[in-house]
C-alpha cells in the first residue's frame, strides 16, 4: 500500500529520501581512493580507470532531464524506487566484476539508476512535508547530509577498500539500497502523476553526444586525436549537438522550457556549474592517483589525507548562508570564483616532494572558496527560473554538472595519459583548474545580474 501511516516521522521520511543521494556521492567520491586497487586487481590501464569513474557519470548526466520526465509521467515514488533497484543491481554486478570491461559497463547501470532517484527524491521530499518552514528546515538538513557524504566519502572509501577490498565499496549499496526501498514502500506517500510529453529522440541525441564526447577525450590521447574511431566519435558528437539544439529550438515539446534563457544569468549560471565540477571532480581523480602513485599512500592513507580538502566544500557551503545574506549572491559567487582561480595559481607550484600540509591547505583555501560560490551559483539559477520551471531548471542545473564532472575527469584523464612526469603533471592540471575558474568569474561578472540594489 502506497498511502503512509497518519504518523510519520520527519526524520525518517528524510533518512530515507537521503539514502539514493548519499550513495550516489559515495560512490562519485569513494571509487576513487579505490583506483589504484582496482587497476592492480583487474590489470586496467589509466584510459580504463578513467572509464570506470566516467561510465558512471555519463549515464548519469544523460539520463538526468529523462529522469524528471519519468517521474512526472509514472510518480515519483515509483521512479525513485525503480532508480533504487537500477542502481542496486549495477552494484551488484560492480562488485563481481571479472575484468575493467565488465567493470565499466556495470558503473552505466549505476549511472541510470542514479539520475532516476536524484530528480524524484527532490520532488518527494517537497510533497512529503505541507509546511514551508518545515520544508525549508528538511531541504537544508537533506542539504547536509549530502555534504557531509560528500565530503567523507575518500575517507570511507579508503576504510573499505583498506579493511575488505575494493570490491566492498560496491556491495555496501546492497544493504543500503534495499533498507531505502523497504523504508520508501512503508513512509512515503505516492503524489499525483503528472503526465507530460517524453521526448525520447532529444534524450537519446544527448546520450549520443555526451558518449562520443567522453570516448574522444578519454581514447583520443591513447588512439591517436586523428585515428578513424576518434574522428567518427568527434562527428558523432558534433551532429548529435546540432541536432539537439535544433529539436530544442523548433520542436513543440522542448527538453527545457525557452522562458529559461530569456535571462542570461540562467545561461552563465549554468556554466559556471559546468565549469565548477569540471574542477571539483577532475582534482579528486587527479589527487587520488597523485597520493597515491607519487605520494605512496595507500587507500585508507588517501582517504584521510583527502578528508581536510573534501570538508573544505561542507565549510564553504555553511558559510555561503550568511554571506548571501549580507552581500546577495552576485558578490560571493564571484570573488569565490576569482579565489580559486588564484588558489589554484599558486598549485601549480606544487611538486611530488612537496610537504602535504601545503597541498592540503592550499586545496581547502581553494575549495572553502568554491563551497561560498556554490549555493550562490544554485539561488541564482532558481531565482531566475521561478517557481514555475524550478523543476526544469534544477534538472538542467544537476545535468550540466554532471558533465562538467565528466569532461573534468576525462580531460585529467588525458593529462596524466600525455605527460608522465608528475612534476609537470600537477602545473599543467592546476594551471587547467586555475582557467576553468577564471572563465566561470568571467560568466558571473559580464552576464549575472543583480535582482535589486539590495544584493550588490
Amino acid at each position: 500500500m502506497s498511502v503512509p501511516p497518519p504518523r510519520r516521522s520527519n526524520g525518517l521520511i528524510l533518512l530515507t529520501l537521503a539514502f539514493g543521494f548519499v550513495m550516489a556521492m559515495l560512490d562519485v567520491t569513494a571509487v576513487n581512493v579505490a583506483l589504484s586497487d582496482i587497476a592492480l586487481d583487474l590489470a586496467i590501464p589509466l584510459t580504463g580507470l578513467v572509464w570506470v569513474v566516467d561510465g558512471y557519470t555519463l549515464t548519469f548526466a544523460a539520463l538526468l532531464l529523462a529522469g524528471g520526465a519519468l517521474a512526472d509521467r509514472y510518480g515519483p515514488k515509483t521512479v525513485y524506487q525503480g532508480g533504487l533497484g537500477i542502481f542496486l543491481l549495477g552494484s551488484v554486478l560492480c562488485g563481481a566484476a571479472p575484468d575493467g570491461h565488465f567493470l565499466t559497463a556495470a558503473r552505466l547501470l549505476q549511472g541510470a539508476g542514479a539520475a532516476l532517484f536524484m530528480p524524484s527524491s527532490l520532488s518527494l521530499l517537497t510533497h512529503s512535508f505541507d509546511d514551508d518552514k518545515v520544508r525549508t528546515r528538511m531541504l537544508g538538513a537533506w542539504s547536509a547530509l549530502v555534504g557531509v557524504a560528500g565530503a567523507s566519502g575518500p575517507l570511507i572509501g579508503g576504510i573499505l577498500v583498506h579493511q575488505f577490498g575494493w570490491r566492498s565499496v560496491f556491495w555496501v549499496n546492497v544493504p543500503l539500497g534495499l533498507l531505502a526501498i523497504v523504508m520508501a514502500q512503508l513512509l512515503l506517500a505516492a503524489p499525483a502523476r503528472q503526465p507530460r510529453a517524453l521526448s525520447l529522440l532529444s534524450h537519446a541525441l544527448g546520450v549520443l553526444a555526451l558518449a562520443g564526447l567522453s570516448f574522444v577525450l578519454i581514447e583520443g590521447p591513447v588512439l591517436g586525436w586523428l585515428s578513424p574511431g576518434v574522428l567518427a566519435a568527434g562527428t558523432l558528437t558534433a551532429a548529435s549537438a546540432l541536432l539537439l539544439l535544433r529539436r530544442e529550438r523548433r520542436g513543440s515539446h522542448p527538453l527545457l522550457p525557452r522562458a529559461l534563457f530569456d535571462s542570461s544569468s540562467f545561461g552563465a549560471a549554468n556554466g559556471v556549474g559546468f565549469l565548477i565540477n569540471f574542477c571539483v571532480f577532475g582534482q579528486l581523480f587527479l589527487l587520488s592517483l597523485f597520493l597515491q602513485q607519487a605520494g605512496g599512500a595507500d587507500a585508507l592513507q588517501s582517504g584521510l589525507r583527502l578528508l581536510p580538502m573534501m570538508a573544505a566544500y561542507t565549510v564553504g557551503n555553511f558559510m555561503a548562508g550568511s554571506i548571501a545574506a549580507r552581500h546577495g549572491t552576485r558578490r560571493p559567487m564571484l570573488l569565490g570564483l576569482l579565489v580559486g582561480a588564484g588558489m589554484a595559481l599558486l598549485l601549480m607550484a606544487l611538486r611530488p616532494a612537496t610537504p602535504y600540509v601545503l597541498l592540503a591547505l592550499g586545496t581547502a583555501v581553494m575549495n572553502v572558496a568554491i563551497g561560498i560560490a556554490i549555493p550562490a551559483m544554485t539561488a541564482t539559477v532558481m531565482r531566475v527560473a521561478g517557481k514555475q520551471h524550478a523543476n526544469s531548471a534544477a534538472a538542467a542545473l544537476n545535468a550540466n554538472r554532471q558533465i562538467g564532472a565528466l569532461v573534468g575527469v576525462a580531460l585529467m584523464g588525458s593529462i596524466l595519459h600525455m605527460v608522465q612526469d608528475w612534476s609537470l603533471r600537477l602545473p599543467l592540471a592546476y594551471a587547467t583548474i586555475a582557467a576553468a575558474y577564471a572563465l566561470a568569474a568571467s560568466l558571473v561578472y559580464r552576464h549575472v545580474r543583480v535582482p535589486t540594489a539590495a544584493a550588490v
